[in-house]
């Protein structure tokens, strides 16, 4: 069975590589600073760095920090096995949601139903962390797109044709189409720069999802958890990850450079924050907040209502499944006599 439990969450951590690819890389993609493979030839060693070696509060948090008693591993596999289920349907289905909030209810669902406390304290604070990720992702995307929109080489791209020198009528555009140049590649290092940031940031907060499981059986400690979930993070990026690449960056709201390298810039920040304390948050609720932020920093119109409302449903639906299905299946599994939960 605890074989069956690593398998389980190494299939996890796969499914959730491949469903943050847009998250982390999808505007720097979407904006031409970097090829499709460039951009999952970047994620997928930083996102399994992270894992590895950033992960080992939030593995203690969900390990540990989420049940009064001890979920067994068979209870785990469920638990696992459920919010994997949902999260790779999501996938299949292209609807970016909150692999950690499907985890959590998950478990809650899986511990009420064993018959052992949930610590709703916890499940308290983290409601608190996400509840507050996306406005605060938002105003800093706001301030930040407008801070940049303060340096001239940075402002939005010139018409095609400008009026040239007087009597000529030609175009003069030479030593500003030079200045565009420079400063579009400088920026889209940067934006593939700060992609590659939101990466590292991704492995350390969402491997806890798959493999906190892990340490909460005693099977594996956070360093060990890290790493083998972060193989599959890697693995997931690689191999299923290009059909989201773009699902997150254009079908939001419409963005240039600046704005994208501010909004993938407040992302990393907002998570890593949540991760110095221990606790873990959605990467693309903050993305979506530090968009929708940067966004409204150049004109309401910019936002794309229709698919943000389409996520939003997303995540509403994830966690309530996630603790029906937790509570449902796990009822089903104890009438056989299988021991699910100890003090």
């Amino acid at each position: 069975m605890t074989v069956l439990l690593v398998i389980v969450a190494v299939g996890f951590a796969f499914s959730m590589g491949a469903h943050y690819t847009g998250a982390c890389m999808g505007m720097p993609h979407a904006l031409g600073a970097v090829t499709a493979w460039q951009a999952l030839a970047i994620m997928a060693p930083l996102a399994f760095a992270g894992a590895a070696l950033a992960s080992h509060g939030v593995e203690h948090t969900v390990g540990h920090g989420l049940v009064t008693g001890r979920l067994t591993v068979p209870a785990q596999v469920i638990a696992v096995g459920v919010a994997f289920a949902l999260t790779t349907l999501f996938n299949v289905l292209r609807v970016p949601t909150s692999t950690i909030q499907i985890l959590v209810f998950t478990v809650a669902g899986v511990a009420l139903a064993a018959r052992t406390g949930v610590q709703w304290g916890t499940v308290g604070i983290l409601a608190a962390v996400w509840a507050a990720a996306p406005p605060a992702a938002a105003l800093l995307g706001f301030l930040l797109t407008r801070a940049l929109d303060l340096v001239p080489a940075l402002r939005h791209q010139p018409p095609a044709r400008e009026p040239g020198p007087a009597g000529t009528g030609a175009p003069d555009t030479a030593g500003a189409g030079e200045a565009v140049a420079r400063t579009g590649l400088w920026l889209g290092t940067a934006l593939a720069a700060v992609g590659a940031a939101a990466s590292f940031t991704m492995g350390a907060n969402d491997v806890a999802n798959a493999t906190g499981s892990l340490v909460g059986t005693g099977a594996f400690t956070p360093l060990a958890a890290g790493t083998v979930g972060g193989l599959g993070l890697a693995a997931g990026v690689l191999t299923w990850g290009r059909p989201l690449l773009e699902k997150v960056a254009f079908d939001i709201v419409a963005v240039d450079r600046p704005m994208a390298a501010a909004a993938q810039l407040v992302q990393a920040l907002v998570v890593l924050a949540a991760v110095a304390f221990g606790f873990f948050t959605s990467m693309n609720q903050a993305l979506v907040g530090a968009m929708t932020g940067a966004g409204l920093a150049r004109g309401r119109h910019t936002v794309k209502a229709s698919s943000l409302y389409g996520i939003l449903r997303g995540w509403a639906v994830g966690p309530g499944a996630g603790i029906a299905a937790g509570y449902l299946i796990t009822l089903a599994v104890g009438l056989t006599g299988t021991a699910l939960a100890t003090p």
